[in-house]
């Protein structure tokens, strides 16, 4: 399992109230929701974000609320991949759950700068800079893990048994 696109970066303690305003909860349609994604900390992310981008983040990304449709909308806008120096516990178990792959990796998430293509093997943790030629080795998926992504989630996951 791979992904590879255009990095996105932000920095430390990116919340759930900022990856999906409370003021969009209400909307149902999954597509619908996603075109408000990032809105109150990059205005134009759903306009630049293409299918198979990735998020960069600094420290505790995904704090706040448990809120699902964090992962969600950034799922649903395209982002193949969120890697960040840290993640918060819910927004981790929420991301696996709805089949976001993300990896934590401290070195990689301070050196991708904006803009740079990268690329994860998801098997292997390897992380590619392909714009700078560097490598970095995160924490690969468990088994188990891969699977409930590939499924699309914890709930596809579950009917394929």
């Amino acid at each position: 399992m791979k992904a590879n696109g255009t990095a996105y970066k932000y920095g430390d303690n990116v919340d759930t109230d900022v990856i999906i305003p409370a003021r969009y909860l209400a909307i149902q349609d999954r597509k619908e929701l996603a075109e408000h994604a990032m809105e109150d900390i990059d205005a134009d992310f759903v306009k630049k974000i293409k299918k198979g981008d990735l998020v960069v983040a600094g420290k505790n990304f995904g704090c706040g609320s448990s809120r699902e449709h964090a992962p969600l909308v950034l799922k649903e806008s395209g982002v193949s991949c969120v890697i960040a120096q840290t993640f918060a516990r819910i927004f981790f178990r929420n991301a696996i759950n709805i089949g976001l792959p993300i990896i934590e990796c401290e070195e990689a998430a301070k050196a991708i700068a904006d803009g740079d293509t990268v690329e994860v093997d998801f098997d292997s943790g390897k992380i590619t800079d392909v714009t700078t030629g560097r490598t970095f080795t995160g924490q690969p998926f468990p088994e188990f893990m891969q699977k409930i992504i590939i499924s699309g989630g914890l709930i596809n996951y579950i009917n394929q048994k």
